[in-house]
C-alpha cells in the first residue's frame, strides 16, 4: 500500500505523523510511504532521515494521492480539495461543531478514522492519551506563565515559597489530562483541588496526584465556588467522540477574580467553559469578564519533537494493520473500528451526527 504523510499547515504545528523509524517499520513491511518534503522538519526529522529509512520524498499532492494518509490534525480548509476516496487516519474532532470538514469528508468518500475515538481493548483511549498527557502537563504550566501581572494575570504564582503553596488550582476532570495537569500543578507546590462525579477515586487520586489533593463534586453551585476561590481554571472534561458539555458557565466565569487564568484542554471538542473559544499558539489568549482565557486547540504542537515519538509509536502498530488489510482492518479490531467517524459518503459515530445536526447522514448499521 501506499502510504501518504503530508506536512501539517495548521498555525504554529510542527508535529508529524510518521517518525523514520516508523517509515523504515512500513517500508520493511513491503509498504511504500511517500512523505511530503520538509514534514518533519519542525519536528526535528530532516528528509535525509526519511530517504534514509526508504521513504520517497514527494510534494504535497503525492502525499494526499496515497492510499492511506496519516496525519496529526484534521485537514484544513486549504486540504479538502486534496481529500477522496482514500484512508484518513488522523485527529478530526468533528463533533467539535465542524460541518464545513465533515461535509468535505462525505462528498469526498474518504474514510475516515479519527484517532480521538479508537479504543482498546479496555476501552480506554490509546491515541488521544499520549497528546492529553502533554496537553495535560501543559496547562499547569501554560496558565502559571500567564498568571504574571504582564500577561494579564494577577500576579500570584503557583508553588511553594519558603514552604508556602502559593496559588490555588482546580482542574475539573480526572482523566488523563486532569490527572496530568492536577499533578504537575501539585509539583510546582500551589494548592490543588480536582473536580469529577466519583469521590470514591479520591484515594487513588491522592496516590498518583498529591496527598494533599482536594476533591470537588462537580455539580453546578460546587464548582461556582470552586472557581471563585481559584487562580487558575483547568477544563479537561472529555465525552468521548462528543461535543464537550459546558461545565463552567458564563455566569461562573464573570464572579471569578479579576486576573485569573482559565486554560481549557477541552477545547478541541468545543470547551467545557462557556466563553471559551478557539486561539491559536501564535495568538494564544484573550481577555473576558477580566479572566485570561487559553484556548489552544493544539497545545502540544508547542513541543512537537516529544509530541510526535510519543504520538507515533501509539499510531504506528495501527497504521501497520490499515496498510496490511486497508479497511478490512476495523472488520478485525472493534476497538480500531470505533475509531470510524465517516465513511461511504455516511456519519459513523452517531455522537458526531447528533453534535451536527445530521442524523440524515448517518449511517444506521453504525454501532457508535
Amino acid at each position: 500500500m501506499r502510504i501518504g504523510v503530508p506536512k501539517e499547515i495548521k498555525a504554529q504545528e510542527s508535529r508529524v505523523g510518521l517518525t523514520p523509524a516508523g517509515a523504515a517499520v512500513l517500508v520493511g513491511d513491503g509498504h511504500v510511504v511517500v512523505m511530503e518534503r520538509g514534514a518533519g522538519a519542525g519536528a526535528g526529522f530532516d528528509d535525509a532521515e526519511y530517504a534514509r529509512a526508504g521513504a520517497e520524498l514527494a510534494d504535497v499532492a503525492a502525499a494526499w494521492g496515497a492510499d492511506l494518509v496519516v496525519k496529526v490534525k484534521e485537514p484544513l480548509n486549504a486540504e479538502h480539495s486534496l481529500l477522496r476516496g482514500q484512508l484518513l487516519f488522523t485527529y478530526l474532532h468533528l463533533a467539535a461543531v465542524n460541518p464545513g470538514l465533515t461535509e468535505a469528508l462525505l462528498q469526498a468518500g474518504t474514510t475516515a478514522i479519527a484517532y480521538e475515538t479508537v479504543e482498546d481493548a479496555n476501552g480506554r483511549l490509546p491515541l488521544l492519551a499520549p497528546m492529553s498527557a502533554v496537553a495535560g502537563s501543559m496547562a499547569a504550566t501554560m496558565g502559571a506563565y500567564y498568571l504574571t501581572a504582564f500577561n494579564g494575570g494577577r500576579g500570584v504564582l503557583p508553588g511553594r515559597i519558603l514552604g508556602d503553596p502559593q496559588g490555588t488550582v482546580l482542574v475539573i476532570g480526572d482523566g488523563v489530562v486532569g490527572r496530568h495537569a492536577a499533578r504537575t500543578a501539585a509539583a510546582l507546590g500551589a494548592r490543588v483541588a480536582m473536580a469529577g462525579r466519583h469521590a470514591e477515586r479520591l484515594p487513588a487520586l491522592r496516590r498518583e496526584v498529591s496527598d494533599a489533593l482536594e476533591f470537588v463534586q462537580s455539580a453546578p453551585d460546587a464548582l461556582a465556588a470552586a472557581t471563585r476561590a481559584s487562580d487558575l481554571v483547568v477544563g479537561a472534561v472529555l465525552r468521548r467522540g462528543e461535543r464537550a458539555p459546558h461545565v463552567v458557565t458564563t455566569a461562573m466565569v464573570a464572579a471569578m477574580q479579576p486576573g485569573s487564568v482559565i486554560v481549557d484542554v477541552s477545547i478541541d471538542q468545543g470547551g467545557c467553559v462557556e466563553t471559551a473559544r478557539p486561539t491559536s499558539h501564535a495568538h494564544p489568549t484573550y481577555i473576558k469578564h477580566g479572566v485570561v482565557h487559553y484556548c489552544v486547540t493544539n497545545m502540544p504542537g508547542a513541543y512537537p519533537r516529544t509530541s510526535t515519538l510519543a504520538l507515533a509509536a501509539a499510531t504506528l502498530p495501527y497504521v501497520r494493520r490499515l496498510a496490511a488489510q486497508g479497511a478490512g482492518a476495523l472488520d478485525d479490531d472493534a476497538g480500531l473500528a470505533r475509531g470510524l467517524n465517516v465513511a461511504d459518503g455516511r456519519i459513523c459515530y452517531r455522537a458526531v451526527a447528533e453534535a451536527l445536526g445530521r442524523m440524515d447522514a448517518f449511517d444506521g448499521a453504525a454501532t457508535v
